[in-house]
């Protein structure tokens, strides 16, 4: 299962495979026919609260990271994370995209790291959970 990140304003292409939004708001100025998504996870975007956080502080990648992931263990995120593992596993090729200029740290970039490192979508919350999941990624660093 590749997962590949892109930014939403480059063209789509057949290789993506399925296309998915991973962000809280609609990218400005792109229709939703030159978005060309196959579906939009608005529910695993940072909260507005990181999000302005994070903007104003871009050299705080690790903190950022940290605390998306704390949001994304919350139940309120469990559907959607649930619904991109189902993705990943299901398609050939999963494509998630993002609209910030920052390619290399942004949100869709701890999501790929996640997919890729995780056999199975967390069945909990809190800090066992947590590093259950960092113990899986590093582990698959090794291979």
């Amino acid at each position: 299962m590749p997962v590949t990140i892109k930014r939403v304003y480059d063209p789509p292409s057949s290789a993506d495979g399925e296309r998915v939004l991973v962000d809280r708001l609609w990218p400005r100025g792109l229709t939703k026919q030159r978005a060309a998504l196959d579906e939009w996870l608005r529910e695993l975007s940072p909260s507005d609260e990181l999000r302005r956080w994070y903007h104003a502080r871009p050299n705080q990648w690790q903190i950022f990271r940290r605390k998306y992931l704390k949001e994304l263990a919350h139940p309120e995120a469990e559907g959607a994370l649930r619904r991109l593992y189902l993705l990943a596993h299901k398609r050939k090729r999963l494509t998630l995209l993002f609209a910030s200029k920052n390619e290399t740290h942004n949100n869709a970039v701890v999501l790929k790291e996640l997919l890729e490192g995780s056999r199975k979508p967390p069945t909990g919350t809190g800090p066992a959970a947590f590093r259950a999941m960092r113990n899986r990624q590093a582990a698959m660093r090794r291979q």
